[in-house]
């Protein structure tokens, strides 16, 4: 189906700074708007139920998946990850431009059902400086970083799958980066003519 509004879905290795960037972009452009997933992971730091995630028991996750309730939904580090398909058309049928922060998997369930989906990937500089980031970040044990690093290398290979890449060497050119490919998607001829149907009418195109 055909929507008014866009849907961006980012991907990204652990530490690469894909929450950073959005978070950011989401600041910059309040039209962007974000599509909370549910999981059934622990809040980490300042993280509310509602805001960041839903954060849900494996048993409510269980009838979640059993009534199809998720547009895709995928384990990750031991932890699983779902995204409302309702959420997500109720916001941009009514015109709203939605991103989505999920793994790599969920990107491509994503892609086949809402096929205007644009898929972006956030890649580190290098392997020295995505370990260095996870260990800044002071959230995880060695050996859950040693597990993220792992992850990683497969992570990395579906890359060539998404519609853009960004390398986020530089927080602030990284940033310049995702706020381009969301204004340059605004601007497709199929998103103005769904954005300003009546001026098209008007121009009789």
């Amino acid at each position: 189906m055909d929507y008014p509004g866009n849907l961006f879905v980012v991907a990204a290795p652990s530490g690469a700074g894909k929450s950073s960037l959005v978070n950011a972009l989401r600041e910059l452009d309040s039209h962007v708007q974000p599509s909370v997933s549910h999981t059934t992971r622990p809040p980490r730091g300042q993280e509310k139920h509602g805001r960041e995630y839903f954060f849900v028991s494996a048993g409510e996750f269980d009838q979640m998946v059993l009534g199809d309730a998720f547009v895709e939904w995928a384990n990750v580090h031991g932890h699983r990850y779902g995204t409302s398909k309702k959420a997500i058309e109720d916001r941009i049928a009514h015109g709203a431009d939605v991103i989505l922060e999920i793994d790599w998997q969920g990107a491509l369930q994503i892609k086949r059902i809402f096929t205007n989906a644009v898929l972006i990937f956030i890649l580190p500089p290098s392997w020295e400086e995505l370990r260095l980031r996870l260990e800044r970040r002071g959230e995880d044990a060695p050996e859950v970083i040693e597990t993220r690093l792992r992850n990683a290398e497969a992570e990395l290979s579906q890359a060539k799958e998404f519609d853009f890449v960004i390398i986020n060497e530089l927080f602030e050119r990284a940033l310049f980066d995702l706020k381009a490919i969301v204004h340059a998607q605004r601007l497709k001829y199929v998103s103005q003519r769904r954005a300003r149907a009546a001026t098209f009418r008007a121009l009789g195109i």
